[in-house]
């Protein structure tokens, strides 16, 4: 869990992903269209990723992946950002957590 909560700190939006994870890849397009840069992790290619994914597990990601922190925090899976989007939250989300300035 530590490995998970360092590396969410790290930047202002961060995104624990597969590199074969189509919800993943979309939820990544759909936060670089608000011109944010996250960075993102593939758990696959990731020597630790096996224990990184049970990790996030245990934080509540049902699936693990996508799983999003903006700002520190952790926001949840591509529904719960998917939800933001419509309901006109996740730009100011990302602004709030200095992801984008405009």
């Amino acid at each position: 869990m530590d490995t998970i909560m360092k590396l969410a700190t790290e930047n202002p939006v961060v995104i624990f992903s597969k590199s074969n994870c189509c919800m993943s890849h979309a939820i990544d397009t759909l936060i670089r269209g608000y011109g944010a840069n996250p960075r993102v992790y593939e758990l696959d290619r990731l020597a630790e990723g096996n224990q990184m994914e049970k990790d996030l597990i245990a934080l509540g990601c049902n699936p693990s992946v996508p799983a999003v922190f903006i700002g520190k925090e952790f926001v949840g899976g591509s529904n719960e950002l998917m939800s933001l989007n419509i309901r006109g939250m996740l730009k100011p989300l990302l602004f709030k957590a200095n992801a984008i300035w405009v």
